[in-house]
Parts: C-alpha cells; sequence; structure tokens
C-alpha cells in the first residue's frame, strides 16, 4: 500500500539549483527512513541523503559533496531535496525511497538500494553545461 511519487525535475544548467518533492501515501513517516538515490544511465544506482523521521536525523552520501539537503515537510509525508551548484555530472534520474525497517538510523548512513522496499518511478534533472 505504500506508494511514492517525486517530482520537481528539469533541465537546469551548471550551476543552477533544485527541489525535488517526494510524495508518500498509505505511509505515517512517525519512524522510518526516507532516502534520495539516483542512477544515471550506465551506472549504479547511488544514495544521495537519507532521514530517519523518528527524530530527524539526517545522512549524506559522499558524492554529492555537502551540495545536497534532505528535509522533511510538515505533514510528515512529504521529503525534500534541495540540490545546489550542480554539475552536468548530476545528470540522472533520482528517485525517493522508504523503509519501516530503519535501516539508515541502525548504521547511521544512507545505506544501498537493498535498504530500502519501496521506491517511486523517479524524475528526471539534467544539467547543462
Amino acid at each position: 500500500q505504500i506508494q511514492l511519487m517525486e517530482s520537481g525535475g528539469g533541465s537546469v544548467q551548471a550551476g543552477g539549483s533544485l527541489r525535488l518533492s517526494c510524495a508518500a501515501s498509505g505511509y505515517s513517516f512517525a519512524s522510518g527512513c526516507m532516502a534520495w538515490f539516483r542512477q544515471a544511465p550506465g551506472k549504479e544506482r547511488e544514495g544521495l541523503a537519507a532521514i530517519y523521521t523518528g527524530d530527524g536525523s539526517t545522512y549524506s552520501g559522499d558524492s554529492v559533496q555537502g551540495r545536497f539537503t534532505i528535509s522533511q515537510g510538515n505533514a510528515k509525508n512529504t521529503v525534500y531535496l534541495q540540490m545546489n551548484s550542480l554539475k552536468p555530472e548530476d545528470t540522472a534520474m533520482y528517485y525517493c525511497a522508504t523503509d519501516l525497517e530503519v535501516r539508515c538510523r541502525i548504521y547511521y548512513t544512507v545505506g544501498r538500494t537493498t535498504d530500502y522496499r519501496y521506491w517511486g518511478q523517479g524524475t528526471q534533472v539534467t544539467v547543462s553545461s
């Protein structure tokens, strides 16, 4: 019954910003991990950021070098990814993911794709040079 839907992707020039949104249904968000991943053609899906909704703890992947920030909306069924100083290498399909097993909190990291059972369909981000 858990469903996720990403939005906010698009095309932007290098150095620009985008704010992605993930809306969830069938999920209380009282105590779970929500995360953002991305996958470029021919590359592995990589974790960007995660938030543990139980206490608001956040975790960032090394690849984004502090340029991306995850946050949760007041409704607690929405999570955002603020992306600043975008680079052409950020071009990818961006996915929202969640799981109630709270592995992000257990291991204090975004985690791997196998740590998340529920995924959105993705939103495309294209950064031009």
